[in-house]
């Protein structure tokens, strides 16, 4: 149970290919993503690969490929669900 418990690195990572994934879904380089977001190539190398990227660039990432709403609604859910478990306390 306890052995499939993923690691930050390991959400960091799978963050990582997804917005790769986005970005040649839109047949666009590293530089053309960070251009339009005003970011530097590094920056996206970095996402892209796990490392050392704040929550704002990921959160910019994902408004970028329209998927800040699919991330709003999981969050919305996990708050529900959590008010649903205390109401019965």
């Amino acid at each position: 149970m306890f052995g499939d418990t993923p690691k930050i690195k390991d959400v960091k990572v799978a963050f990582g290919k997804l917005v790769k994934t986005f970005r040649k879904n839109k047949n666009l380089t590293q530089q053309e993503l960070a251009d339009e977001l005003s970011l530097s190539r590094i920056t996206i190398q970095n996402l892209e690969s796990g490392k050392n990227f704040t929550i704002d660039t990921l959160l910019k990432t994902l408004q970028h490929f329209d998927q800040l709403p699919d991330l709003m609604d999981y969050l919305n859910k996990k708050s529900q669900e959590q008010d649903d478990i205390n109401s019965l306390y």
